[in-house]
């Protein structure tokens, strides 16, 4: 096999340039196995350079069934890789072994691809070969044994490759298309409405300190007399939980009736929203 032949073959079989390619094979001494592994510690190398990079872009990919469902985001450096083919692939196959390791990151890392290579090493093989910074970001997996899970992804890449996904788990005996169809429904109100918790007391202490700080020092300069600052404080505050606990936001679908009301007007004895998860890139 000629030296231009086995270039070729050796860029068939790691996707690197022509220039890479025919210096790794001259330094082998036309040893093509050499070649690929001299290609390999470059790769690492070169992708250690470029993990300095922002990675904003990117995507999130969901995998499971109802009773086990995961999401896990990979972001990249542009839009554009986002969608390109080979990024695409990886995500998806990398998607079905986080559903496996329930989003245990450390198995993940370790886990091996259909190519026989390790998570890891596809990845700094991925950054080599597309020049761009690619990392894993969050994952989660919510497991359901009482009930059943749904999910919504929206600006959808492909298949199940998108922008955002929301998980949701709901905790009853019924499986009817009623309680599915309320499911989906429930998924696209937490996409649009963003809530930061299932109930008001159950919202993060941090979250809530800092909302009191922007709201004292909102009322601190309107002159208003203590006794009536400390109530509108309080009215604020309680209006700021009441819009960010899922079960008392306003129904996206008819925004007189909370999340709550839906759920008593479904008259299911034994349907609890058991939680969710929300997830946008660049968020």
């Amino acid at each position: 096999m000629s030296d231009i032949e086995k270039v070729k073959k050796l860029r068939e079989a790691t996707g690197a340039g022509f220039k890479d390619c025919n210096l790794a094979i001259k330094e082998s001494g036309g040893d093509l196995d050499k070649a690929i592994e001299i290609l390999r510690v470059k790769g690492i190398s070169k992708a250690s350079k470029k993990m300095s990079r922002d990675a904003k872009e990117g995507v999130v990919v969901v995998s499971g069934d109802e009773n086990k469902t995961s999401v896990i985001e990979v972001n990249c450096e542009t839009d554009f890789v986002a969608k390109n083919d080979d990024f695409i692939s990886f995500v998806k196959e990398l998607s079905e072994l986080n559903n496996q390791h329930n989003s245990n990151q450390d198995e993940l890392k370790k886990a091996v691809m259909k190519n026989g290579q390790s998570v890891d090493d596809n990845l700094v093989a991925l950054i080599a070969k597309i020049g761009e910074k690619i990392t894993i970001g969050k994952s989660k997996t919510i497991e359901n044994t009482s009930g059943i899970n749904n999910h919504y992804l929206h600006t959808v890449v492909k298949d199940n490759v998108a922008k955002l996904a929301v998980l949701v788990s709901l905790d009853t005996n019924d499986k009817s298309d009623t309680v599915k169809s309320f499911g989906k429904q429930l998924s696209m109100h937490i996409a649009a409405s963003n809530p930061l918790a299932l109930e008001t007391n159950l919202i993060e202490q941090t979250v809530i300190d800092k909302e009191q700080e922007l709201v004292a020092e909102e009322l601190k300069n309107s002159g208003k007399p203590e006794e009536i600052a400390k109530k509108i404080s309080l009215g604020k505050m309680n209006k700021f939980k009441e819009e960010n606990a899922l079960l008392t936001q306003a129904w996206v679908m008819e925004p007189k009736k909370k999340v709550q009301d839906i759920v008593k007007e479904l008259s299911i004895a034994d349907l609890k929203i058991k939680e969710f998860f929300r997830i946008k890139i660049g968020e």
